[in-house]
């Protein structure tokens, strides 16, 4: 379970570059050395480029490295800095959860619609499950921050990095 914990985003963000970067290159290399454009390539590199920006997103969170202002953090007295950073925390776990439940909407509706894409046929739910399936790791990445950051609160530390 450790190594799920903290690899999870990276067993498929690696894979998923990797191939999305093979698929493009022979693309490139179908379309102006051999004058013939491959039809699925496109969609299928598309596709996989969703996935990994939603992975990427629980990524930045497990890691705490998604974008905020810590200028505006900073012009809080130190005391009040982690009670801050939790505050910002919980707005971001928020969002994540709103994101996900509407997620899980759009996911049912592309499901009951059948809908397929275009060049390589596959259900649109495949796809559109990538922002469900994102937000809600980063969700729980969210909580685990917010536990690390009360943990050290309560034992007078410095937040550690996951």
């Amino acid at each position: 379970m450790k190594f799920l914990n903290d690899h999870l985003e990276e067993f498929f963000i690696i894979p998923l570059m990797f191939i999305m970067s093979i698929v493009i290159g022979f693309q490139v290399i179908m379309r102006y050395v051999f004058q013939n454009s491959l039809v699925w390539s496109e969609e299928l590199a598309r596709y996989m480029f969703i996935w990994l920006i939603y992975f990427a997103v629980s990524y930045t969170a497990r890691r705490e490295k998604h974008i905020r202002i810590d200028a505006a953090i900073n012009l809080y007295p130190k005391k009040i800095r982690p009670y801050i950073e939790i505050l910002s925390e919980l707005i971001v776990l928020a969002f994540s959860i709103f994101i996900a439940v509407t997620a899980v909407t759009v996911f049912n509706k592309i499901t009951w619609s059948g809908q397929l894409s275009p060049a390589i046929r596959i259900p649109m739910q495949y796809v559109y499950a990538a922002p469900l399936i994102g937000f809600v790791l980063t969700a729980i990445r969210q909580m685990q921050c917010i536990g690390r950051q009360i943990k050290a609160i309560k034992n007078h530390e410095e937040v550690a990095e996951a």
